[in-house]
């Protein structure tokens, strides 16, 4: 199993959260609060996000956090990066120094192009795209139908959660 670490999950979900509303700046222990996580986690997560230039931290009675760009200039490669450094699928994908193997392994090559496509898969996706109520709905579930709408097939999201411009298929009988 491919796992993120979890504390590049929590950063991703910190970092999400400071997206839903990018004008607030809120305290470590509001931001831990709201999203249910350890605060010292959420401190160790903002500090992180805050070297990288994700966060902005203002000190003071009124200050607090709030994402440095705008959610859409943010990606997901990017806030996990902050958190665990580069991207890599296998360790001499991003530390060949690291392994004895690297001027032999026939599978090397082949390592770092999925590592290249991994990575430019979480490139694409924004913060933006991540506070969205259907950030991802499978290709193969999702139609164009006619005035730019989607139609998912029934059975796919529980009642009540459809957006605007996402219309739902009738049960096939």
């Amino acid at each position: 199993m491919i796992i993120l670490s979890k504390l590049a999950d929590y950063g991703v979900i910190v970092a999400s959260h400071l997206a839903a509303d990018p004008d607030r700046q809120e305290t470590a222990a509001a931001i831990a609060a709201a999203t249910r996580l350890p605060p010292a986690t959420v401190a160790k997560l903002l500090k992180a996000l805050a070297h990288a230039g994700l966060v902005s931290a203002t000190r003071g009675a009124a200050g607090g956090y709030r994402l440095a760009r705008l959610p859409r200039a943010i990606s997901v490669a990017e806030v996990i990066a902050a958190i665990d450094g580069d991207i890599g699928m296998t360790q001499c994908s991003v530390h060949a120094e690291d392994c004895d193997r690297t001027t032999y392994c026939p599978t090397r090559p082949h390592w770092a192009a999925i590592n290249r496509a991994v990575g430019a898969a979480l490139s694409a996706i924004s913060l933006d795209e991540m506070i969205g109520p259907l950030a991802f709905v499978p290709a193969m579930f999702a139609e164009p139908a006619a005035r730019g709408a989607h139609v998912l097939p029934a059975g796919i999201l529980p009642a009540g959660i459809l957006p605007d411009g996402i219309l739902m298929d009738e049960p096939r009988r």
